[in-house]
């Protein structure tokens, strides 16, 4: 039975292919897609939502927008990494839809409501968007399945030394998600790092004679010009949100350990890190399991396979 989810994202490339991943896959029910301020701004992201589940043929599932800001902080945007639009380095249709005239806190309320079963809540942004939504509706808490986020990291950060760029633009959110008391699933910088795409692979997907497949290949041309910097130490491109829509679909393609964490919100150098209690040295329940390692040929082989299924 395919799993139930709803994806929160800020497209960003790699929320991109994940999105790709979740309507491609036969095992993934994608329900509902919500969009956050982060890699660039909520305008941007929710468009490219739009943009993007246009190309993948999909203008029925329903979208969202969200958080126009983090809670606590203004928004810092990763037009750096992702460029001006957000989805530099290809040319995406236009909007073929319209969002939902409701803010995302309340698609995520009405779909929870409408499913018979449990959802996955799928968070490959900040954190905003989950945290308000439970927040606001704590009564629907016992609906959500999981929440599996990529974010944070057990040890160095891509954003300051020790902080991921998703827990750096919202602490204080990704702090109420992970005390909720729901099952979470982290994708951090441990195991996306490892999910390179090489220059061979990007290759083979433009080999695939689809638009899907020469899209994504063009978006990761343009990703790489920020991972290719020799202080990366990358061979290829690592894809770092398509972690968590693999690890829905394929999770033997995975090594992790359940741990307990944390966030830490106040300290001058190390806001937004994640703190995984790898020796279970506070005694605190364990609240999370944490992907640490990827079979990465794999895992690109599934990408391929989700990439044919828009032949």
């Amino acid at each position: 039975m395919a799993k139930k989810i709803i994806l929160d994202c800020d497209p960003g490339h790699d929320d991109a292919i994940a999105l790709m991943m979740a309507v491609a896959s036969p095992k993934i029910d994608l329900l509902a897609v919500t969009a956050s301020a982060g890699n660039q701004t909520p305008q941007k992201t929710l468009n490219n939502v739009l943009r993007m589940l246009t190309l993948l043929g999909r203008t029925d599932i329903p979208v969202a927008g969200g958080n126009q800001k983090p809670l606590l902080q203004e928004l810092q945007v990763a037009a750096s990494v992702h460029g001006e639009t957000g989805l530099d380095g290809t040319t995406l249709p236009e909007p073929g839809f319209a969002p939902q005239p409701i803010p995302a806190v309340e698609l995520i309320a009405k779909t929870l409501r409408a499913s018979s079963t449990p959802v996955t809540l799928v968070v490959t942004g900040p954190m905003t968007n989950a945290a308000l939504f439970l927040s606001v509706h704590p009564e629907l808490k016992v609906k959500i399945d999981q929440i599996v986020f990529m974010g944070g990291a057990m040890g160095l950060g891509n954003w300051t030394p020790q902080v991921e760029f998703n827990m750096f633009v919202d602490p204080e959110a990704a702090k109420i998600v992970i005390d909720a008391g729901i099952p979470l699933v982290m994708a951090g910088l441990d195991v996306t790092h490892k999910a390179q795409i090489l220059a061979a692979d990007v290759a083979a997907f433009r080999a695939i004679a689809n638009p899907v497949a020469k899209a994504v290949a063009e978006l990761l041309d343009f990703y790489h010009i920020y991972y290719k910097q020799p202080k990366w130490g990358f061979k290829g491109t690592p894809v770092h949100d398509p972690c968590t829509l693999a690890w829905l679909i394929e999770p033997s393609l995975f090594s992790s350990v359940k741990r307990n964490l944390d966030i830490e919100t106040t300290g001058a150098l190390t806001r937004g890190q994640t703190i995984v209690d790898y020796y279970s040295l506070t005694g605190k329940p364990v609240n999370a399991e944490i992907l640490l390692d990827i079979q990465r040929e794999q895992f690109v082989a599934l990408l391929k396979q989700c990439l044919h299924a828009f032949d």
